[in-house]
């Protein structure tokens, strides 16, 4: 069973910049994708920033220049950098590995963007 584990949540200023980061139980290498998506309270959870296996990655439109995700095959993570974060990214932070027929997720952190 995958386990996927997020640490670095927390509150940070408006402008400031937090370090997201998710720890998988086994090797990276078995997901064809993986990335971190949120979900503010009343609103759905959506796509913040992808990357595949060969290291293609994409990003939504209101974080482009922003957050930056890249993966340690080595430690078998994946991080979100995060830079001059805004109120609005205030969210629950989940990440997500991808393979064929399924997916995993999980259990999320919270980020706070607040003065």
């Amino acid at each position: 069973q995958v386990q996927l584990v997020e640490s670095g949540g927390g509150l940070v200023q408006p402008g400031g910049s937090l370090r997201l980061s998710c720890a998988a139980s086994g090797s990276i290498f078995s997901f064809s994708a993986m990335g971190w998506y949120r979900q503010a309270p009343g609103k759905q959870r959506e796509l913040v920033a992808r990357i595949t296996a060969p290291g293609a990655t994409n990003y939504a439109g209101s974080v482009e220049g922003r957050f930056a995700i890249s993966r340690d095959n080595a430690k078998n993570t994946v991080d979100l950098q995060m830079n001059s974060v805004a109120p609005e990214d205030t969210a629950v932070y989940y990440c997500k590995a991808e393979q064929l027929f399924t997916s995993y997720w999980g259990r999320g952190t919270q980020v706070t963007v607040s003065s």
